[in-house]
């Protein structure tokens, strides 16, 4: 165990005293703490009369916008938002994101959410371990990811005119293998954030896990779905 602490002390030389670790827990608890809001709203809007809004096509995409709104407040806002506002946002998001996949238990059986859900949960906890211990310098992964949801994306939406099965299999397979790799850069990114915190600044290390928690609750999320859209059960 002291050889890794030892190891991560290399990796992520933190000045001024911050502790990486003590960050790191932040973003889980944080990111948690989303997917339990998340999860806790989407269960409530399909058992009461929200289902009915949620199922509104307009107040869907309203929704959908607000929350790509939301992201990019908190992304783009990182240096001017406080700790308070970015956590108000980050759950605001978490709950919209709830409302929005509300729909994905009405379409899918409990038991492929579930088991999807389980799958999700191993591959994320074992890619964001390796992003946290690895040596090996990621940041060379960025630009090709990125890329590589772009290319998600636009297939997404070219499917979405020729519904084609086998294309679909191939964005879900791709999608699965993207966000892994992003659950990783993302654990690495956040901890050589961290390296650049002083003793002082324990407010930007408090908008760190916040912002840290949304990537990877991002990362998460993403996975899910597209693990869903792989191998879930349909209705």
């Amino acid at each position: 165990m002291n050889a890794l602490n030892r190891d991560r002390s290399l990796l992520y030389p933190l000045a001024g005293g911050i502790d990486l670790q003590s960050i790191m827990r932040q973003v889980y608890i944080w990111m948690c703490m989303g997917l339990l809001l998340t999860a806790a709203v989407a269960y409530l809007t399909v058992n009461t009369p929200l289902i009915d809004l949620a199922a509104n096509p307009i107040i869907l995409l309203v929704a959908v916008i607000a929350e790509f709104g939301l992201v990019l407040g908190i992304s783009w806002g990182f240096n001017r938002l406080s700790s308070g506002v970015a956590a108000t946002l980050f759950f605001t998001y978490a709950a919209l994101n709830g409302f929005t996949l509300s729909m994905v238990l009405l379409v899918f059986s409990l038991g492929s959410v579930f088991a999807a859900f389980v799958a999700t949960a191993a591959l994320f906890g074992a890619m964001t371990i390796i992003g946290y211990t690895t040596k090996v310098d990621l940041s060379k992964m960025g630009t090709f990811l990125m890329m590589g949801v772009i290319g998600l994306l636009i297939a997404m939406v070219v499917n979405m005119f020729i519904s084609s099965g086998p294309l679909d299999m191939i964005i879900s397979i791709a999608g699965v293998l993207i966000f892994t790799a992003l659950t990783a850069y993302d654990t690495q990114r956040i901890g050589r954030m961290a390296a650049g915190l002083g003793a002082n600044d324990g407010e930007a290390a408090a908008k760190l896990g916040i912002f840290g928690a949304l990537r990877l609750y991002l990362d998460f999320i993403n996975m899910f779905l597209f693990m869903l859209r792989l191998f879930g059960r349909r209705r």
